[in-house]
């Protein structure tokens, strides 16, 4: 469908128009920017959008009387009136279904947009300014907002323009070509994919969509002014011995004895290609001219960016680590660098998760494992640690090691992120109603399934030991086999996991701990897996036909019972099946403040509520 405004054709008998004849060019990374892909973009974007904001009750979208032609269109056609700040009268029409947890399950074909009276192209762009009276984005950060939104529309344009495997495909590709096509990023946020710092062509060259091999980028970084910290078991020379071959750590020590200096003196540090060019060599320029930066040359390895943009995966040593770099463009909220004071603690607790995690027999027998982060380095020796205040410029040189998944998978399994669970195609078919229908199952059997694997770890390890995770698609890998999930890898720890009580814990695992109230741990659950996870996958099997809501849900209930049943001696006070809880809204947390979201050292506080949600696995069906 076209939402163009209609253009007068000539007149009869009158010749065509003439048009020269394109210059030919060569193919350029911005190819993709065209109004066919343009209009796709939109469409999908503005539809989450008013499905998004509605669910956070920014807009309060109406049943559409003009368009109700049988009592069904009740609770089907919608229509949601807006007025621009100079008085202009914009209407968005369309139809959707309003399913649990107060989410909008719109039909992105029938959304039209009506300006003045007359039809409009849909404009995420447009609908920004025009809910700005509601939204409130800070005046000094709107800009930067639609600039995000800007990029998302390009990376969507992109992914259109350039293809991929349809879902069916995907249920046999490898973990790489998985990472690569997926399309929605997180999906509760709208600015999602913003990368403010890529240009055209480094997108083409960098992003997880492009799926290019990248050769990372090392330096020597001085060890009076570095540090490397190193999980049980592994040192720091140990690392490099697995991460990189004999000929190239002798390369690297021959580069350093050319320039006389002693290879002793250095560590080697992983960096992103785009931040070499842009940050170190150029903010870090004095450090790199003293030579307690020393450029050593690219990795003979290749890598593929991951969904989380900064972590790679080695595409010719599969059996090598993960690396997460910082790369200090603005995504979704934050500037993505890294910490050298944060790394410092991340393996050791890695390796106290894990222990807690491979310890517990409940979660052994869910399948449930953690990807640790072996290892860290940071560079500390510049200038930007030495001011009065933090500031993003320490984050800009840190790296880590993060186990592979290949190791924990049997003959026979394969892993996949858990964002392919959420997933459609470019002709709108659903990852996971293939996976359900691929895999012989009863839809409800198929859920349980999944949900043994990812549901009851986590409210095991929230009610048994008041460990919360940030338990999103791009932090967690399902491990498949015949179509069906058998295990979960919790990936992301070090920054993202937290213990929510004042048990005792080790000095080196002081910092995760984020006492909380039992309503407020509860929603490590609510907010973060029902909402975040489980409200879009329930919209996706429900409007597929593959179950309804009712069962989708009374399996989720099932599930949390079936713990308590089989734990009825566990302390915790923790409630999953309340009338309520609080709704926690991600977008206005971005729309306060895009620049950054929360403040990592007090999440907590830094949240933002509309009111509370009936919980759709309450023991009464909610309220």
């Amino acid at each position: 469908m076209t939402l163009d405004l209609p253009v007068a054709p000539p007149a009869p008998h009158s010749p065509a128009p003439h048009r020269p004849a394109a210059a030919h060019r060569p193919p350029h990374p911005a190819d993709h920017l065209t109004p066919e892909h343009l209009e796709a973009a939109q469409r999908h974007l503005v539809t989450k959008a008013i499905a998004e904001l509605a669910h956070e009750r920014l807009l309060a979208p109406a049943v559409d009387r003009a368009a109700v032609t049988s009592p069904a269109d009740l609770r089907r056609a919608y229509v949601l009136t807006l007025e621009t700040a100079d008085g202009v009268a914009v209407v968005y029409r369309f139809r959707a279904r309003r399913l649990a947890l107060e989410h909008w399950a719109i039909d992105r074909t029938t959304l039209t947009r009506e300006v003045d009276g007359r039809p409009a192209p849909l404009d995420v762009l447009d609908l920004v300014l025009e809910l700005q009276p509601l939204l409130r984005v800070p005046d000094d950060l709107l800009a930067l907002y639609l600039e995000e939104l800007s990029s998302t529309l390009a990376s969507a344009a992109y992914r259109r323009a350039h293809g991929g495997p349809t879902s069916a495909e995907l249920l046999h590709a490898d973990l790489a070509t998985v990472e690569q096509a997926m399309t929605e990023g997180h999906p509760s946020f709208i600015a999602n994919n913003g990368r403010i710092g890529y240009g055209v062509g480094e997108h083409d060259a960098y992003a997880p969509e492009a799926g290019r091999p990248v050769r990372l980028v090392w330096l020597a970084a001085r060890r009076a002014v570095s540090h490397v910290a190193t999980g049980a078991g592994l040192t720091e020379d140990a690392l490099y011995r697995h991460e990189l071959d004999e000929s190239t750590r002798e390369r690297f020590a021959d580069h350093l004895r050319c320039l006389g200096l002693d290879p002793a003196d250095y560590r080697y540090l992983p960096v992103h290609p785009w931040q070499w060019e842009h940050r170190v060599a150029v903010t870090f320029a004095p450090d790199v001219a003293r030579r307690d930066l020393v450029l050593l040359g690219e990795s003979d390895d290749t890598y593929r960016a991951q969904q989380s943009i900064r972590t790679f995966l080695n595409v010719d040593r599969p059996d090598r680590h993960y690396v997460k770099t910082a790369v200090a463009i603005q995504n979704m909220g934050f500037l993505r660098g890294l910490s050298p004071a944060y790394m410092r603690a991340t393996p050791a607790i890695n390796d106290w998760v894990a222990d807690l995690v491979d310890g517990d027999p409940e979660l052994v027998a869910c399948g449930v494992r953690v990807l640790r982060e072996r290892a860290s380095i940071g560079y500390t020796g510049d200038v930007y640690h030495r001011t009065p205040r933090p500031s993003a410029h320490r984050k800009m040189l840190a790296a880590l090691w993060r186990e592979q998944p290949y190791a924990f998978l049997a003959p026979g399994q394969r892993a996949t992120t858990m964002a392919a669970l959420l997933h459609r195609d470019a002709a709108g078919d659903a990852f996971a109603t293939a996976a359900v229908r691929a895999s012989g199952l009863d839809p409800a059997d198929w859920l349980r399934a999944y949900l043994r694997v990812y549901l009851r770890p986590l409210v095991h390890c929230l009610r048994a030991h008041d460990l919360a995770f940030m338990p999103h698609g791009e932090n967690v890998l399902l491990v498949w086999q015949d179509h069906v999930p058998v295990g979960a890898l919790l990936k992301d720890i070090g920054e993202e996991v937290a213990v929510v009580s004042d048990r005792p814990l080790p000095a080196a695992v002081e910092r995760i701990r984020a006492v909380v109230d039992d309503d407020e741990k509860a929603l490590a659950i609510f907010t973060d897996v029902l909402d975040g996870v489980l409200r879009h996958l329930a919209a996706i099997l429900v409007t597929d036909g593959v179950l309804t809501e009712e069962r989708f849900w009374g399996v989720v209930a099932d599930t949390i019972d079936a713990h308590h049943a089989d734990h009825p001696d566990l302390p915790s006070g923790v409630d999953l099946r309340a009338p309520r809880f609080a709704h926690s809204c991600l977008n206005r947390l971005q729309l306060r403040n895009t620049l950054q979201m929360v403040d990592l050292a007090d999440q907590s506080s830094s949240l933002i509520y509309a009111g509370t949600l009936a919980n759709p696995v309450a023991r009464d069906g909610g309220a």
